[in-house]
């Protein structure tokens, strides 16, 4: 899920999605008692990133959730690998979800 619906380069804004976003939504509508959707997101964020890792071999800062087969972009710098967010999100989710 995108973090906003602006296009504008910059880095929180579409297409890019973030790790600890995605886990805040999850854990929402958790709460709120819709737990396929929550499964459902969890396991496309899984899947993105685990395609991501598989094509580069690194975990990456945020990811392109509009079109998945693009790298996320945009920002004051360039993307980071191996972000600690998302690889501690990662495995939050698969320890609640399980592998895919």
């Amino acid at each position: 899920m995108i973090t906003t619906t602006e296009t504008t380069g910059q880095q929180w804004d579409a297409p890019n999605g973030w790790a600890p976003l995605q886990w805040i939504a999850i854990k929402g509508l958790q709460n709120y008692g819709h737990n396929d959707l929550a499964k459902n997101i969890a396991k496309r964020w899984m899947q993105l990133n685990e395609k991501v890792f598989k094509n580069t071999g690194k975990m990456m800062e945020k990811y392109n959730v509009v079109s998945t087969d693009l790298l996320a972009g945009g920002g004051e710098y360039p993307a980071q690998d191996g972000f600690g967010w998302t690889n501690g999100v990662y495995l939050a989710m698969e320890k609640k979800f399980g592998k895919l």
